[in-house]
């Protein structure tokens, strides 16, 4: 208990203003993704400009995510095993909830392996590579650039989760290959700044946004969880009365 206590003290804030810059570009990506859902614009979200801001969001969250672990990992290496373990139990059941809110609002595009499931996996494989520290940046790079450019869309439906086959329709889809590539290249970062003695290798100035950014990145996964069907809510509500 004591040392998911001290885990829990210790913040970094400008990690934190990081991950709240993600979570405002999520939500504005979202915010669009609904409009158009609601028939109020019609814009191409996963190619252009969009594409780009969607897939800087997910890798800035997934980047993070090796990042938090790391330095969880390098500030109490006892049972870590057990806290990944938790931690992942924990993002799985979050990531089916949300399953079970898609199938409910989009069923014929259910979320099945969206970026908390990525994250809860990410999670898991973590416990055999948080130790590394340069394999982890090169088999990040290779995870990437596989996925990017080998196309694997070779296997079985079932396996698309991997990487190895076409996905089916979805809403949110973050397949292992390339995705967690990013949180290997995380895991490497986050051990060059535990190496460091945890400073930090720019400059972060302290004023009202960035604080207010901060603390939007320490409620991160709570934002995540309920932005969505507050935005729902609220265009649904402006569609019945337009």
């Amino acid at each position: 208990n004591n040392s998911f206590k001290s885990e829990k003290q210790v913040r970094f804030f400008e990690i934190d203003v990081f991950r709240g810059a993600a979570v405002l570009m999520m939500v504005v990506f979202h915010f669009f993704w609904d409009t158009n859902y609601f028939g109020f614009t019609n814009i191409a979200l996963y190619e252009g400009f969009f594409g780009i801001f969607q897939k800087i969001t997910a890798g800035t969250f997934l980047l993070l995510v090796g990042i938090g672990l790391s330095i969880s990992f390098n500030r109490n290496q006892q049972e870590f095993e057990k806290r990944f373990f938790l931690r992942a139990t924990k993002t799985f059941f979050l990531a089916l909830l949300i399953t079970a809110f898609s199938l409910v609002f989009v069923p014929t595009a259910p979320i099945f392996f969206g970026v908390l499931h990525l994250i809860a996996v990410s999670i898991l494989l973590s416990v055999f590579f948080v130790k590394k520290n340069y394999l982890n940046l090169v088999l990040g790079l290779l995870i990437i650039f596989v996925g990017i450019f080998a196309k694997l869309q070779f296997g079985p439906s079932y396996l698309s989760w991997i990487g190895l086959a076409k996905s089916l329709p979805a809403l949110d889809f973050f397949p292992v290959i390339p995705w967690f590539g990013v949180v290997l290249i995380g895991l490497f970062a986050g051990k060059k700044f535990a190496e460091s003695g945890f400073k930090m290798p720019f400059f972060m100035p302290k004023n009202k946004a960035t604080e207010i950014i901060g603390v939007l990145g320490q409620k991160s996964l709570f934002i995540y969880f309920i932005h969505q069907p507050i935005l729902f809510f609220i265009l649904w509500i402006t569609k019945l009365f337009l």
